[in-house]
C-alpha cells in the first residue's frame, strides 16, 4: 500500500489503470436466467452514478453511516465502493439497530421492512434483470433504477476520502479505509492473487471477512470476480471452464463459501481464496 492508494478511491484507480476493459464482475444467477458482466469502465461507470447520488441526492459526506440491506447481487459491491468512494461508512450484517441508527439504507425486496426502521432516506433496489424498476416502488421508499441513470458519469468528493476516513461497520466492529486497504492487500498476497486470478464466489458481503475474501483483495491488486447466486450445481463445472475460473472463495474451516451463496462462518479469518486444482 502506498500513499497513492491507501484508500479505495485510490486503490481503485490503480485496480482500474490496469486495463479498463477488463472484466471486473460477472454475475450469474440461476433462478432468473441472468448472465451480467461489468468491465472495469462499467463498474466505475456505476460506483460514479452511486456516489453522486449519495453525495447530492442524499448530501451525505464523511462520518454519515448507509445500512446496505442487500443480498448476493452484483449491485451490492457497487453500493459498498460507492459509499467508500463517496467517504461514507457502510453498515453492513444483521444488527437490528443498524437501519434505526443510520442516516439512510439501501434495501432489496426481501428487507424493505427491516429498511423502515431508518428515520432517514430509503433507497430500495428492486434487483430485476437488467436493473429495470419496480413495477409498482414501494411505499416509502425511492427506486434506486429511478435515481441511478441521471447521475453524473465522473465524481468528484467535497471533502478529501483519506487513509483515516471511516469506512465499514460490520461484526461489531469498526474499520477505516487505510485499514480495510492494507488488510486487502496483505490478504491478495496470502493468497497469492494477481490482475490475472478470476475467483469465483456466492458471498452476500454482510460481514468483513465476505467482503475481503470476495472484494477488496481482489480489487487491491486488479483481479476480476465470478458472483454466482441461486447456483444450479449442474452448472458449476461449466461456468467455472467458460469463465476461466482459477480461483474459489471458500472456509479456511473445510467448507467451502464459494458459488453455493451457503458461507460456511463469517467469523475473522475463517474465508479465505484458495486456488482451483
Amino acid at each position: 500500500m502506498t500513499a497513492a492508494n491507501s484508500s479505495f478511491p485510490g486503490a481503485w484507480r490503480a485496480a482500474l489503470a490496469l486495463g479498463p476493459s477488463r472484466p471486473f464482475l460477472t454475475y450469474y444467477d440461476d433462478h432468473t436466467g441472468e448472465r451480467v458482466e461489468l468491465s472495469y469502465t462499467t463498474f466505475d461507470n456505476w460506483v460514479a452514478k452511486t456516489a453522486n447520488l449519495i453525495q447530492d441526492d442524499l448530501a451525505l459526506g464523511s462520518g454519515d453511516e448507509i445500512a446496505i440491506l442487500l443480498p448476493t447481487h452484483w449491485q451490492t459491491p457497487i453500493w459498498l465502493l460507492a459509499c467508500w468512494t463517496a467517504g461514507v461508512v457502510a453498515s453492513v450484517g444483521e444488527d437490528p439497530a443498524a437501519a434505526e441508527r443510520a442516516a439512510a439504507v439501501v434495501a432489496g425486496p426481501d428487507r424493505l421492512e427491516e429498511a423502515r426502521a431508518c428515520k432517514g432516506e430509503r433507497i430500495a433496489l428492486a434487483l430485476r434483470p437488467l436493473g429495470a424498476p419496480f413495477p409498482s416502488v414501494p411505499e416509502g421508499f425511492t427506486d434506486y433504477a429511478a435515481l441511478a441513470p441521471a447521475q453524473p458519469d465522473v465524481f468528484a468528493p467535497y471533502s478529501p476520502v483519506t487513509a483515516d476516513t471511516p469506512a465499514l461497520v460490520a461484526d461489531g466492529g469498526s474499520w477505516t479505509q487505510g485499514e480495510l486497504v492494507r488488510d486487502a492487500a496483505e490478504a491478495a498476497a496470502r493468497w497469492n492473487l494477481s490482475a490475472a486470478s478470476r475467483v469465483l464466489t456466492g458471498c452476500a458481503y454482510d460481514s468483513r471477512p465476505e467482503i475481503r475474501a470476495a472484494l477488496t483483495s481482489e480489487l487491491a491488486v486488479g483481479a476480476s470476480l465470478v458472483l454466482c447466486r441461486n447456483v444450479d450445481p449442474s452448472r458449476l463445472p461449466g461456468r467455472m471452464a467458460s469463465e476461466k475460473v482459477n480461483a474459489r472463495v471458500a472456509s479456511l474451516a473445510g467448507g467451502t463459501a464459494g458459488a453455493g451463496g451457503q458461507e460456511n462462518g463469517t467469523a475473522e479469518g475463517t474465508l479465505g481464496v484458495l486456488p482451483v486444482e
